[in-house]
């Protein structure tokens, strides 16, 4: 799952010193593919390509790029080179799953870790194991009690100011804005004339930003789980300022909405086993959340919420939701599932060097309240993922706010309609109207991302990347499978 998961993107558990090497060429290189490190995927190839470490400063110091290259199956006729990033921001990139069969007869299917991530030359926020604690602590949680939130706060402070001594230079230079440069690096690399690309999640975001940088280099843009650049970079009021950005995002308002469609399909469907005939899951699931929120047990109000969530991404997850949500209705059945330590870095720089945000850490708690009345647990889980941001230590001065709306090529945007926890359906049909040029394509489903899942999305994402056919306006593709079919 792709996850704006900013207390996992600020830390690594490596502990190794950042490298930047000295100024070498500003001009891109070909690039040298070659073998993958032992342990990488089968039938990837791998290079390196060096940029610079500020696009102010192209002369100065260089920072190192990953990059994977999955080759077309039909070297005869190849097409060229799709990109792709999976989200985040900090999630590893190199080795991309993204495509389907027809995709991946006709391009290189090239992927990056972004810079400050995994095996591109990466931030480093920590020089002790002693020093991850305070970050293993808010992991993937949030405060509902005043002595909990006194302690979460102090937690994030220890966790930014160890990044402000220990990660360098390039905490300075972590912007989306440089990251679309990088990938503008790339495809100058692999020569291609204009980019194509196709973008998950904060991907999307990636992409929005490279196309109004370089509106005429832009091929295909197929942005999946839509970000609305607006919400994430400024607001779209100037109140919205004072907004911690995981908030002004509204992903908790899908997230209700996708739990909702959830129990709905759940009542009418004798395979749920969260089912009973005649009840309201809604009351049933606020039972849960109640008993939780007096008296934690075994599991906490806080792991029901992280865990609902993070299931409400993909349909298929709908049989294991039923199965832990009526496990945890038994008072001594449901265990705890420690959320993964993610290892990459540098996402959490990205965010907020990209976002606006309140620099007073009280106007969290106040947004997470406000935010639980529209969608209750979902609200605190969403605005406390950015807290850091109040204490961060760097600032990016290429940060791009703006304009949206530049002309390029047409874009396709892909969006469940059913609502996404990650990306609201309404941010992506906002997104419609912001940039120059895109089409929106509905998936009738709930999730985090539409490619692969449908029959009737894949097909119309193979017709735009191959040969830049959108589909009609206002088309809706169905899944190829409902919630509770075996897979």
């Amino acid at each position: 799952m792709t996850r704006i998961r900013i207390a996992a993107a600020l830390t690594l558990s490596a502990l190794a010193a950042l490298t930047i090497t000295p100024a070498v060429s500003a001009a891109p290189r070909g690039l040298a593919w070659g073998a993958c490190p032992s342990g990488s995927p089968p039938g990837y190839d791998c290079a390196e390509i060096e940029v610079p470490l500020s696009y102010q400063d192209p002369d100065g110091p260089r920072i190192t790029l990953a990059l994977g290259r999955l080759p077309a199956t039909d070297r005869k006729h190849k097409r060229g080179t799709l990109f792709t990033n999976p989200g985040g921001p900090g999630n590893h990139g190199r080795f991309s799953k993204f495509q389907t069969p027809s995709l991946h007869r006709q391009f290189d299917i090239v992927g990056f870790d972004p810079r400050g991530v995994g095996a591109s030359t990466p931030v480093r926020c920590f020089t002790s194991d002693a020093e991850t604690a305070p970050l293993k602590r808010i992991l993937g949680t949030f405060p509902i009690t005043a002595e909990q939130e006194t302690r979460h706060f102090a937690d994030a402070r220890e966790v930014t100011a160890s990044c402000g001594r220990n990660a360098g230079p390039l905490l300075n230079h972590l912007s989306t804005a440089n990251v679309a440069r990088d990938l503008d690096r790339m495809r100058q690399a692999v020569g291609e004339p204009r980019l194509r690309y196709y973008g998950l999640s904060y991907g999307t975001y990636v992409g929005e930003v490279y196309a109004n940088l370089f509106p005429h280099r832009v091929g295909a843009l197929a942005l999946d789980a839509v970000d609305d650049p607006i919400a994430w970079s400024t607001g779209h009021r100037p109140e919205d300022a004072n907004v911690p950005f995981s908030t002004r995002l509204g992903g908790f308002r899908d997230a209700d909405r996708a739990l909702q469609a959830f129990l709905d399909t759940c009542a009418a469907d004798v395979r749920c086993a969260f089912r009973e005939p005649g009840a309201d899951l809604r009351a049933k699931y606020d039972a849960l959340l109640d008993r939780l929120e007096a008296t934690p047990g075994p599991i906490s109000y806080q792991e029901v919420v992280r865990r609902t969530h993070n299931a409400l991404t993909d349909e298929a997850n709908s049989p294991a939701l039923a199965a832990f949500l009526q496990s945890a209705t038994k008072p001594v059945a449901a265990k705890a599932v420690p959320t993964p330590f993610d290892s990459a870095m540098g996402g959490g720089g990205t965010i907020c060097a990209d976002t606006a945000n309140p620099r007073d850490p009280a106007a969290w708690p106040r947004a997470a309240r406000a935010a639980d009345r529209e969608g209750r647990g979902f609200g605190s889980y969403d605005t406390y993922l950015s807290l850091p941001c109040a204490f961060w230590p760097a600032t990016d001065n290429a940060r791009y706010t703006g304009p949206w709306n530049r002309s390029t090529a047409p874009i396709l945007l892909l969006a469940n309609g059913k609502g996404d926890p990650e990306t609201p359906y309404a941010g992506a049909k906002r997104t419609e109207r912001i940039l120059g040029n895109a089409r929106l394509l509905t998936l009738d489903a709930w999730g985090h991302g539409a490619l692969n899942r449908s029959a009737c999305v894949d097909a119309a994402v193979d017709a735009y990347l191959t040969h830049g056919r959108l589909p009609a306006r206002g088309t809706v593709c169905a899944p190829d499978h409902a919630p509770f079919d075996a897979r």
